[in-house]
């Protein structure tokens, strides 16, 4: 058993440097300690009468580490002259509710699939003999929770229908059986670390009850992140979950619920309004506890893997043709165009792979309507090949769909899609910044003169290559060969980047229109993107007027060409 039980009078003397910790709510004083070796612990300090607690809190935590589950393992415990003292392995890295928005779809549901895999492996510990009946133990709890409730000053709004369902589902806590639990499982204490593992921390609430009370902090997921709760679920059971789990979820859910706002009041009105927020979440996404399944569960996302990555689809579908290139170690799918991206390696040769014909999730389009349009795409790349556009290898027919070859290349993306990539694009330097627009000014004057427009260009075309200092343009699927007349109405495309030409339907889109595209590109890149005023453009006032006469609403108050922009642009520089 890893641990051990000692007797120290002064515990701080042991380390180097001590860090206070403010986060928590335990009451414990926390700190990040390192000893004279440089290794880091963390040391929590708890009052001298909870010795006995921390002493059964300490032992769980040791049972849970040997499931080998990651998380802070337990080093040593005893009594010091602060108290009791714990001491922890200490866990680099940060809240994973932190990291979840950054996240994908895709990567947040696999993360809650890893969640659940670990909380399964820690239930897996059975409860020891002699545990008073788990129906006995959730009756006392569940009393409690609801006599807090009418005692608490403040309530929340549907406050009865908790209570209701509290009173009319304690049968479904009859024979359950008891587990180790974690005690306060949720985004909030895993960990994520530099190379995307998840480390389970605070183990404050250590117990043992029935597994599925686990899950009573659920809520809490579903806030920050649906895709992360659903996988929480499936990874847990490895698939759906037993006809009987949300209902009984739902009574843990409900009894927390009721007490949450009694919680909240000593520690003031944020935390009660926080409360009362959540109440009515949990109150919206179970129809007034109506319907157990709660909204945010996504019956019907599902994800296939490849060479240990996750991608979605909407169905099941064959795409072991992939190992033919080599192993893949990126992949895009999130595509609204009906195409499925990855990066490929195959020794030290990398290329991006373009597939259309998988059933992808965001696709505005069919499948087979997807396959036509990348087989048209192929004669526009190569009619407007040029030194700043994406380099297409090969492409053709495979399986029932298409498949498009390009170079790889390690960029910095513009698009809002990759925020972690756009913040260090955003940071490149003026001067940098000043070359990616001139060549995107000539890259469309050259798709002009090969008889071109462009459609449904925006920010999540533009990449910057740092290693060769080079602008690289991509996705130019819809770029079409002119004259080309809006058909639709609301045509493709960010609406920042979007003409007034390009929302009516039996528009003209033609060089004007690619004005203004260029125009509203300058004021993404040099200044707010939307809010096209001066006070939040970042270069002189020269250049701010050039850009703002080519997003003129009106076409003929635009420049009459791209060239001319560029000459005006130039000018003002």
């Amino acid at each position: 058993m890893q641990g051990k039980l000692r007797c120290r009078l002064d515990i701080f003397a042991r380390f180097t440097e001590c860090v206070p910790i403010e986060k928590g709510w335990s009451g414990d004083k926390k700190y990040r300690v390192t000893d004279e070796t440089g290794t880091v612990f963390l040391l929590r300090i708890s009052p001298a009468e909870r010795y006995e607690q921390r002493k059964f809190m300490f032992s769980l935590q040791q049972r849970a580490a040997e499931t080998g589950v990651p998380m802070c393992l337990p080093i040593e415990f005893g009594e010091c002259d602060a108290g009791v003292f714990s001491l922890q392995s200490w866990v680099d890295g940060v809240e994973l509710r932190d990291v979840l928005p950054d996240k994908t779809d895709t990567e947040q549901y696999a993360l809650g699939l890893k969640a659940g895999e670990y909380l399964r492996k820690i239930h897996e510990v059975p409860a020891p003999d002699g545990q008073i009946d788990w129906e006995q133990r959730i009756l006392q709890k569940t009393d409690a929770a609801i006599q807090r409730h009418h005692e608490c000053p403040e309530k929340f709004e549907g406050d009865t229908f908790v209570l209701e369902y509290l009173e009319n589902n304690l049968h479904l806590t009859r024979e359950r059986s008891q587990s180790l639990q974690h005690g306060d499982f949720h985004e909030g204490n895993l960990m994520y670390t530099a190379d995307g593992e998840l480390y389970i921390i605070d183990f404050d609430r250590c117990d043992y009850g029935d597994p599925w009370e686990e899950f009573n902090r659920i809520t809490f997921d579903a806030q920050a992140s649906p895709h992360f709760a659903t996988g929480k679920i499936r990874g847990y059971f490895n698939g759906e979950p037993p006809e009987k789990f949300f209902e009984t979820m739902l009574f843990y859910i409900a009894r927390g619920t009721a007490s949450s706002v009694a919680w909240a009041y000593p520690f003031g009105e944020t935390d009660v309004q926080f409360m009362k927020d959540l109440a009515r979440q949990v109150l919206e996404w179970f129809d007034n506890m109506k319907n157990p399944i709660p909204t945010w569960y996504l019956s019907d996302f599902y994800i296939q893997w490849v060479d240990g990555l996750p991608y979605k689809l909407r169905e099941s579908y064959d795409m072991s043709f992939l190992s033919k290139y080599g192993k893949v170690f990126r992949i895009f799918d999130d595509q609204d165009s009906g195409s499925i991206c990855f990066g490929v390696a195959s020794g030290d040769t990398k290329c991006f792979i373009k597939y259309a014909g998988a059933p992808t999730v965001r696709s505005h389009v069919s499948r087979e309507e997807a396959v036509e349009r990348m087989r048209r795409t192929t004669q526009i790349y190569r009619d407007l090949r040029h030194t700043n556009l994406t380099t297409m290898i090969t492409a053709g027919a495979k399986k029932d769909g298409f498949i498009m070859m390009f170079e790889w290349v390690d960029v910095l993306y513009m698009g809002r899609q990759f925020s972690e990539s756009r913040e260090k694009f955003m940071q490149l330097s003026e001067a940098v910044k000043h070359q990616i627009y001139s060549d995107i000014l000539q890259f469309h004057a050259h798709v002009i003169e090969k008889g071109y427009v462009a459609i449904d260009f925006y920010d999540g075309n533009i990449m910057y290559e740092p290693k060769r200092e080079k602008t690289i343009i991509c996705d130019i699927e819809l770029y079409a060969r002119r004259p080309y007349v809006n058909e639709m109405g609301r045509m493709w495309g960010s609406t920042m980047f979007m003409s007034p030409e390009e929302f009516q339907k039996g528009a003209d889109i033609d060089e004007l229109t690619n004005v203004y595209n260029m125009g509203a590109t300058a004021f993404a890149l040099f200044g707010d993107g939307r809010d096209r005023c001066l006070e939040k453009w970042q270069l002189s006032e020269g250049l701010f007027h050039v850009a703002k006469k080519a997003v003129s609403d009106e076409r003929r108050e635009r420049y009459r060409t791209i060239q001319q922009l560029i000459t005006e642009w130039e000018a003002a520089k």
